[in-house]
């Protein structure tokens, strides 16, 4: 097995005397070389997948022309990486998040391949790989935006270059940092509160987001007769429903995190004047797309919902308290620390968790067409994040302070043994 490269200072990490021997290296690309063939991999590679979606689409269908389903494609990737995209009277600004989420993990990939080709190792060589990266392919999402326009169809070239180059920058350099190794240097560099509130924060944010996949999974159990008839009137055929089954796919993610605004109280809306939130549900006739047959009807919702919303805070909050309390109680110095400064990291995960999620849901929303269909997603979407936060601060603390002060003192671990 080969060794990494040398570290920034220029000795091998370790710091161990190694026999002299034949020197065996891999060979290297130079930086830019690297971030500008590992951008355009990633950016064919999504360019592809929603060209080959629309297509399909164009075969299902009996109007329009290849030409046009080629552009619909990019203009779903653009509208992937937050670039609004006008059609006529209205415009398309709402993120399909399963398509961002591969994108992302593409991006997450090329930069890992880039760091990889290059051998970046030094910090100045990881910087100009990170923002060679995203330029170049915030730089192709411009032209893109360009060649994009036609007629009807215009796409706002400076919010492509934008969201596409802080996308490739996010995932990127996140892979570039992973691979060389520099994400490790970081995390030992940080304080250990803040190290443990990382990963209890992240445990908290998906104890949510499961809780709320689950109900939706559910909601959509109950009311799969409504499914089943909305893909009758539909009648897409088999290669219309394979395409009808790609957009589903696509906008899982934004449902869920509905859901999960759902569950924290304010709510969220499926077009303008409309209400879908535990204490009622005003949102008249829907689009025919399967994703919506969970939407309860109009009205007062079941009582289990609302227990719910006070619930589902508190369970993430004892999962963030637990991942406090095991990560610090590890510690070499854990004997230092008493029951308040765990309750404090509690707390401190419960922020983060917060601000994640209030990212996440602001993401989800936006325009999705003209007329009603303009306003879509999570209009308070602080506030929800803020009774999440506020929740999860209660159970991580409580949480985490009682298995901190459960632990057996000194004398009475010594008389144990």
């Amino acid at each position: 097995m080969l060794s990494r490269p040398g570290a920034r200072d220029g000795e091998p990490h370790g710091g161990q005397n190694h026999a002299p021997g034949p020197d065996v290296t891999a060979p290297t690309k130079p930086v830019v070389l690297s971030a500008v063939i590992s951008a355009g991999a990633c950016l064919l590679t999504g360019l592809l997948t929603c060209a080959a979606v629309a297509v399909i689409g164009w075969l299902a269908a009996t109007f329009g022309g290849a030409s046009g389903a080629i552009r619909a494609g990019a203009s779903a990737w653009l509208v992937a990486h937050k670039a609004g995209v006008t059609l006529g009277n209205g415009s398309i600004t709402i993120a399909p998040l399963g398509l961002t989420l591969f994108l992302g993990w593409c991006l997450y990939r090329g930069g890992k391949s880039a760091a990889r080709n290059s051998a970046a190792d030094r910090t100045k060589d990881l910087i100009l790989l990170s923002g060679t990266f995203a330029f170049v392919y915030g730089l192709a999402a411009l032209i893109i935006a360009l060649l994009t326009a036609d007629g009807s169809v215009r796409v706002s070239p400076l919010s492509a270059f934008l969201g596409a180059a802080s996308l490739a920058l996010v995932a990127g350099a996140a892979g570039v940092l992973v691979e060389s190794g520099a994400a490790e240097d970081i995390a030992d560099a940080t304080p250990n509160g803040l190290r443990d509130a990382v990963p209890a924060a992240a445990s908290a944010v998906l104890t949510v987001i499961a809780i709320a996949s689950l109900l939706y999974g559910v909601l959509l159990a109950i009311h799969f007769s409504r499914v089943t008839g909305m893909l009758e009137l539909l009648d897409a055929g088999v290669v219309g429903s394979v395409v009808l089954f790609a957009i589903c796919l696509m906008l899982v993610p934004n449902m869920i995190l509905y859901v999960v605004s759902f569950l924290a109280g304010p709510g969220f809306q499926l077009g303008v004047g409309t209400t879908i939130a535990p204490t009622g549900v005003d949102v008249g006739n829907l689009p025919a797309l399967p994703l919506l047959a969970a939407v309860p009807a109009d009205g007062a919702t079941p009582t289990y919902l609302l227990a719910l919303t006070a619930l589902v805070p508190l369970v993430a909050g004892v999962v963030a308290g637990l991942v406090v309390a095991r990560r610090g109680l590890a510690d070499q110095d854990s004997d230092a620390l008493g029951w308040d400064a765990f309750a404090l990291r509690g707390g401190m995960a419960a922020l983060l968790a917060g601000v994640m999620l209030y990212v996440l849901m602001a993401l989800s929303g936006g325009s999705a067409g003209p007329g009603r269909m303009s306003a879509v997603g999570i209009p308070a979407a602080l506030p929800a994040a803020g009774v999440l936060a506020a929740g999860m601060a209660i159970g991580a603390a409580i949480t985490a302070a009682l298995v901190a002060s459960r632990r057996p003192a000194d004398g009475e671990a010594d008389a144990g043994r």
